[in-house]
């Protein structure tokens, strides 16, 4: 299935192909690690404060980190516009 291609045969009359199979795998995968994503932070900026963060982290990879998120912040930005545009 190409980017962005979906059949447009409504799917609860018909199976699956591949692609699509892999695709909710590939969502159902996202959706549990940001999920895990979500607890770790949130256990860490309950047991540490910033400063502490700062002072301790590999800054490098501190900043890594944050451009990573950005940029996951930014994709889920676009999905969400995208769903207020078809709702």
């Amino acid at each position: 299935m190409a980017k962005g291609k979906q059949s447009d045969q409504e799917l609860g009359g018909r199976w699956l192909e591949i692609d699509e199979v892999r695709l909710i795998a590939d969502l159902r995968i996202m959706h549990s690690k940001v999920d895990e994503l979500y607890h770790v932070v949130t256990n860490l900026k309950r047991r540490h404060d910033d400063n502490s963060i700062h002072k301790y982290a590999d800054q490098r990879v501190l900043s890594e980190d944050i451009d990573r998120v950005d940029e996951l912040y930014m994709w889920f930005l676009r999905l969400k516009e995208q769903n207020r545009k078809r709702g």
